[in-house]
């Protein structure tokens, strides 16, 4: 199952909500909007810096991230990013491929 590394950093209203429910709470809303694409959260660490949240989640494909992303960034409380991790095995695949290319000007 593809794994996507989320960054996320929370609004004003984002924050507020955190205030009043907590990690603990925010973590259970996390896997409840993962498995609701049949996905797992593997691990949430909140965080000081340019961003708040880092999450490593597995969701079946790259269109059942999108719908994630998209309603959890609808709210207005979140803004995020997410980044699709590879294994290492998929580099040794992508090693192994063999592609056809002509640099600009050769």
């Amino acid at each position: 199952m593809p794994k996507y590394l989320v960054q996320a950093s929370y609004t004003a209203a984002g924050t507020k909500g955190l205030l009043a429910e907590g990690g603990t709470g925010r973590r259970a809303a996390v896997e409840e909007v993962v498995a609701s694409c049949g996905g797992t959260l593997k691990s949430m660490y909140f965080a000081l810096g340019e961003d708040d949240l880092y999450c490593v989640i597995d969701l079946p494909d790259d269109v059942s991230m999108v719908a994630t992303a998209m309603t959890v960034r609808a709210t207005g409380a979140v803004q995020s990013k997410a980044v699709r991790l590879l294994t290492p095995e998929d580099i040794d695949a992508a090693a192994r491929k063999t592609v056809d290319f002509r640099p600009p000007g050769a």
